[in-house]
């Protein structure tokens, strides 16, 4: 049996697993039901309009990536981690207890504080995430582990954002959201109490609290360290294709597809089923390694089907005349065209989400070993921290980005043709700046 599976068995990764995984999921389901209540049932909570709520709230959720990744950093690389873990999830314990009461009470000020909370949480985990890994994997295991946490995590947003909505579309949603989250924290802390020991990296640390020289000082530490930083830019890119593609999912699904939340949903579960097959495909195709010519193929892939879902949901818009919502059975039934022959566009449309989410998985894996085994034990942390930092920022500029896209009169589809393209762009830049890559790619070819 392939060795990340296996992993799921020792104790040195499973309470690990699971914890990250229902972090994932918890901050998921409260995010959802928060914005789906936003969007259903603003008034109820705030007198500012439903969309603009919609807008500004993920953007408070990102927030304290900026402000708090330098400091995360260093916490993790100065105390031992499964400590930090342990008092994380209390402080979820905490968050979904502050957030029930702006459950009960309709109050949108201190659910936008609970969700910002939120975020911090997540931005203090993150480098304790990627940095345990190397701790407890050897360097053949880290692809197997990484590919693991990658599955993991798309599948708990997945599964996070489908139960924040059932939730949020209920009667009595108050009781049940707040019942569900907590219920979620509480598990969450009692698997991590089984995380094992994570001796600190550097105990000597001294903490700098200045989150803007402390940025500084970390981006000017992995600039100095270009195998790193290329790879941090390759990983941060990933995050805008991504963002870009499912911040239009529910109008994709709305106004191109014709579709209601179930299409969105489908799209959604699509993306993530494929992005979790690719990431645990990364160790059976790398055999192990840290294989960056798997970071080239997963761009190949990202393009070309990037490009074929612009063909596929453009074919799609053009070809339906009665303009009638479907819902995802009808969506994925036979379809047929004037002349009576079978539009097979809706199934086309289909595979190219799912084979972006596959190569978005081989993409981003060995990115993540490829950090993991380059940077300096003493500061992988600060480097991941210096990773999330940027990837904040990259989502940021997507969102510019579509906006931008749009307000010159370009479609959906135009704004996904556009980002293909731009991959290009993205994947010759690593290529030229570090050879390593196309070199590991043709190497792996040929093997």
């Amino acid at each position: 049996m392939s060795n990340q599976f296996t992993l799921i068995r020792e104790q040195r990764f499973r309470p690990f697993f699971f914890t990250q995984f229902l972090g994932a999921f918890n901050d998921n389901v409260f995010k959802t039901a928060l914005i789906t209540l936003v969007a259903f049932h603003a008034s109820s909570l705030s007198s500012i309009d439903g969309r603009t709520l919609a807008t500004l709230l993920p953007g408070l959720f990102i927030l304290p990536y900026f402000l708090f990744s330098s400091t995360a950093g260093q916490i993790a690389d100065k105390f031992e981690k499964s400590r930090i873990i342990r008092y994380v999830k209390v402080f979820e314990i905490c968050i979904m207890l502050f957030a029930s009461t702006g459950f009960f009470l309709h109050n949108i000020g201190l659910l936008a504080i609970a969700l910002f909370m939120l975020g911090m949480h997540s931005t203090i985990f993150g480098p304790v995430k990627y940095s345990y890994l190397p701790q407890h994997l050897k360097e053949k295991e880290l692809i197997g582990g990484n590919g693991m946490v990658e599955m993991g995590s798309f599948v708990a947003i997945l599964l996070g954002q489908v139960l924040g909505a059932w939730l949020a579309a209920q009667s009595n949603h108050e009781i049940i959201t707040s019942i569900s989250v907590l219920v979620i924290a509480l598990i969450g802390y009692w698997t991590s109490c089984g995380v094992p020991n994570s001796p600190a990296a550097d105990a000597m640390l001294k903490i700098n609290w200045n989150p803007i020289t402390e940025t500084y000082r970390n981006i000017k530490f992995i600039w100095q360290h270009q195998t790193i930083w290329l790879a941090i830019i390759a990983i941060s890119w990933f995050w805008f294709y991504g963002a870009t593609l499912l911040a239009q999912f529910p109008s994709l699904a709305k106004s191109v597809l014709y579709g209601d939340e179930s299409v969105f949903i489908l799209l959604l579960t699509i993306f993530s089923l494929g992005i979790g097959i690719g990431s645990l495909m990364c160790e059976k195709l790398s055999k192990g390694k840290v294989e960056l010519g798997l970071v080239i193929f997963g761009a190949i892939g990202l393009t070309l089907f990037g490009i074929d879902l612009y063909c596929s949901s453009t074919s799609i818009h053009e070809s339906l005349n009665n303009k009638a919502f479907f819902d995802y059975l009808s969506f994925v039934s036979k379809h047929y065209d004037a002349h009576g022959q079978i539009i097979l566009a809706y199934w086309r449309l289909l595979a190219d989400i799912a084979l972006i989410g596959f190569f978005g998985g081989l993409y981003i894996v060995p990115l993540y070993a490829l950090i993991q085994t380059r940077s300096e034990s003493s500061h992988q942390s600060r480097v991941i921290a210096a990773n999330n930092i940027l990837n904040a920022l990259f989502m940021v500029v997507s969102a510019i980005f579509s906006v931008l896209i749009f307000k010159q009169g370009y479609s959906i589809p135009q704004l996904f043709l556009a980002t293909a393209m731009l991959n290009v762009v993205v994947a010759l830049y690593l290529c030229v700046r570090q050879p390593e890559y196309l070199k590991s790619f043709m190497a792996w070819v040929k093997r």
